[in-house]
């Protein structure tokens, strides 16, 4: 029977690419085990760019381990800081668990302090270093094959999964309307539960309707378009993250989230854009921090990654 250790990360888009260091440390520190990611199956695709999983079992949060990951040898909690998901995984009955101390699970004493300040990267990655395991934060690059319908477009992505994470429509439209006006050949994205908004904002931009690929592209597909572009403008969700990956150039607007913990790390060739407010990133009204972004800030930002040179010339 082939040993196994057993990730578990069951999170969207941005949680899974700042466990990428991670995923990678523990492929290199256990050459001899099958490595199980415990996570939403959508992910699969750029499971397989990461290189270092052998498998992705389709959980979500809070469920149960499925039966193929029950008795590993390993378990490793990259979702939280427990109690519930270390019960989660010591109810799959594993030889041994790594996870950050809680106590109300005495099984998890021997692992470090939790800090709440710490960046998502930084965070999985001082854990392993905890347990012995050698790795590296800037490990975080995927190879992925660029898309050249869409070769050096600015891609526009205006949603995220709460609205207090979305800045308001009329200045994406505006924003949007600019670069176009440069010359900035733009297309927009989104998941299919943003293609109306999306299609508002196009038209109201006079993007064609060819451009906006929301609702059209799986996440392979959605990264090679980001691999392909000139750069990346979004709120604080998983598209940043790709544009990280992808060593694609990105302007990221935060609301009530800090780029201190999910921010991009290279700043030479990401810009963010931040007020300093804190708040509720799964909240249903815009964050003030958000709302006090202007169309200038991104402009700004843009320009500012064009006289560097992240930018390609467009048009």
């Amino acid at each position: 029977m082939s040993r196994t250790v057993v990730l578990l990360r069951p999170l969207g888009l941005g949680g899974f690419l700042t466990g990428v260091p991670a995923y990678r440390a523990i492929a290199r520190a256990f050459p001899n085990h099958r490595v199980l990611l415990a996570a939403p199956r959508e992910l699969q695709a750029l499971v397989r760019l990461c290189g270092a999983i052998d498998d992705t079992i389709d959980t979500q949060p809070r469920d149960p381990l499925n039966a193929r990951l029950q008795q590993a040898d390993l378990a490793v909690d990259l979702q939280g800081k427990g109690p519930r998901s270390h019960r989660v995984l010591l109810d799959s009955k594993p030889c041994e668990l790594f996870a950050f101390a809680n106590a109300e699970v005495p099984e998890s004493a021997s692992g470090p302090p939790w800090d709440e300040n710490e960046h998502e990267v930084a965070r999985w990655c001082r854990m392993l270093r905890w347990f012995g395991i050698a790795e590296t934060e800037s490990d975080l690059y995927l190879d992925v094959p660029a898309d050249p319908r869409f070769a050096g477009s600015v891609i526009v992505h205006p949603g995220a999964s709460a609205e207090s994470r979305r800045w308001p429509l009329a200045r994406w439209v505006a924003t949007i309307a600019k670069l176009r006006k440069r010359g900035a050949p733009v297309v927009l994205t989104g998941s299919h539960r943003e293609l109306e908004r999306c299609l508002r904002i196009a038209d109201a931009a006079d993007v064609p309707r060819e451009r906006v690929l929301a609702g059209e592209l799986d996440l392979a597909q959605l990264a090679s378009t980001v691999a392909s572009a000139s750069a990346v403008i979004c709120g604080d969700t998983g598209i940043a993250h790709l544009a990280t990956a992808t060593t694609t150039p990105s302007i990221v607007l935060f609301g009530p989230t800090p780029p201190s913990l999910w921010g991009p790390p290279q700043l030479s060739m990401h810009r963010v854009i931040w007020y300093g407010g804190t708040g509720d990133p799964h909240g249903d009204v815009i964050d003030p921090s958000l709302r006090a972004i202007t169309v200038d800030d991104v402009l700004r930002q843009f320009d500012a990654l064009f006289a560097s040179h992240a930018i390609a010339e467009t048009g």
